[in-house]
């Protein structure tokens, strides 16, 4: 694709023939925590977390997307609780099936018979036809939406990682897909761990309760070095170089702003109890080396309430670095940091810090981690009996980070009724091992037209 033919229908799309605010059912966020009011997820993650989910019968789980995220969830549901099982795989690649499979005989005793391990882009459909109860994707996000979808027809309960989708049309599909899970009573909970964080959840009751009186503002970082790149290897299709590659591709990703950086939209969205109406941003792509997306965002995100939230995400070598949330009150602030979220009054006096477990060296930290709290949840909530479904909350902070990224790659102001009437969808039409037809141009903010 030219220069001259990159647009800002490039990166919006047209509004939809058919109003998706209607389809889904309104803009407003069906929020964790509106302290105007609760939804049933609310009052299940509000509630004190268990150290470890009941006891019940054998739980089967598949896992789809077998890197080292995906991996890694699949511990962390072994290890929620009693009678939990791996006992399916799928991925595109053959080497990460094979990694993925020694870690967990090596690590968790777990063996996944043949059987049951599919390859492939069809390979998800494959594993849902097994009799697993959960499935797990943790694939590259463009794939989510049609994954979630396949997943909740075949009446599973599910782990999405986040973020849950790269572009408007997948964002909306993770809705609306939330909704028919609702009605078939599935639990779905998301790797937006934060809202299952012990420390954050105390925070928030506290925020809720008017520690820190009304809630004016709020400014949410993910400043860092450089995450990672794959140099492409000669016998690599185009399709396996850029999979491999993925966290550097707009198509597959999102961009670190909706990628990495939508936990901290999400932990502001989740504080304010609504969706953003507008965002203007700015962005560029200083010392990234592969791909085609920026290193750097700021964007400005205005509520229709007249308050502001300010994100600002960073992946370069050699800068100043930070991930963490500060909400202003009109009495106070509270600031969110790893293992260090306290309260302040306006004159920066601490009102309370959250009781961390300290061991001999005095190094903080949660008695359960986050990474396995929200699966301790999940399981919990099927035993239960009591379904939680976080898809429709972790997909409108995902909407959110995709209206900062066209806002920055365009240079102008986006809206959220833009968002949910835009048919942009990101990738390819054919998922095969050879060329890949997606456009691979650094977006220049400015030269994009309204159009």
């Amino acid at each position: 694709m030219s220069k001259s033919n990159l647009s800002r229908r490039n990166f919006l799309g047209r509004a939809a023939a058919v109003s998706a605010v209607s389809a889904i059912g309104g803009t407003a966020l069906i929020t964790s925590c509106a302290p105007k009011g609760k939804t049933k997820d609310v009052e299940y993650l509000l509630s004190p977390g268990l150290d470890r989910a009941p006891d019940g019968p054998e739980l089967k789980v598949g896992l789809v997307g077998c890197g080292g995220r995906g991996t890694g969830a699949a511990i962390n549901f072994i290890d929620a609780g009693p009678n939990l099982k791996i006992t399916a795989l799928a991925d595109i690649l053959q080497d990460k099936i094979d990694k993925c499979r020694a870690d967990l005989k090596d690590q968790r005793k777990v063996e996944v018979p043949d059987e049951n391990v599919f390859l492939g882009f069809d390979a998800y459909e494959k594993l849902l036809q097994t009799d697993i109860d959960v499935v797990i994707l943790a694939t590259p996000p463009h794939f989510r939406p049609m994954q979630f979808e396949a997943a909740v027809q075949a009446k599973k309960h599910a782990f999405l990682e986040k973020p849950v989708a790269v572009d408007p049309v997948g964002a909306r599909s993770i809705m609306a897909t939330s909704r028919k899970a609702d009605a078939m009573e599935l639990s779905v909970i998301t790797g937006t761990q934060r809202r299952h964080q012990r420390d954050y959840i105390e925070i928030y009751k506290q925020v809720a309760g008017g520690a820190i009186g009304e809630v004016v503002g709020a400014n949410v970082y993910w400043n860092q070095a450089k995450l990672w790149h794959v140099n492409p290897k000669a016998e690599w299709s185009e399709m396996e170089a850029m999979i491999r590659n993925w966290v550097n591709w707009t198509w597959l990703s999102g961009d670190h702003i909706v990628e990495q950086h939508v936990h901290n939209i999400d932990v502001g969205l989740w504080f304010f109890g609504k969706n953003p109406e507008r965002a203007l941003g700015f962005g560029s792509r200083q010392r990234r080396v592969t791909g085609d997306q920026y290193d750097n965002f700021s964007v400005d995100y205005v509520f229709d309430d007249g308050r502001h939230l300010h994100s600002m995400c960073r992946q370069i070598n050699g800068c100043g670095g930070g991930v963490f949330e500060r909400i202003q009150g009109g009495a106070g602030s509270a600031n969110l940091n790893w293992n260090a979220a306290k309260l302040f009054d306006l004159e920066g006096n601490e009102l309370y810090s959250y009781p961390y477990v300290t061991d001999a060296q005095g190094n903080k930290s949660l008695a359960v981690g986050p990474y396995n709290q929200e699966h301790i949840d999940l399981v919990t909530a099927i035993r239960t009996g009591k379904p939680i479904n976080e898809a429709y909350n972790c997909a409108a902070s995902t909407m959110a980070g995709i209206m900062g990224r066209i806002s920055a790659y365009t240079g102008k102001e986006v809206t959220w009724d833009e968002m949910m009437n835009s048919d942009l969808k990101l990738g390819p039409t054919v998922y095969a091992m050879g060329p890949v037809d997606v456009p691979k141009e650094v977006p220049v903010p400015g030269e994009a037209y309204i159009g």
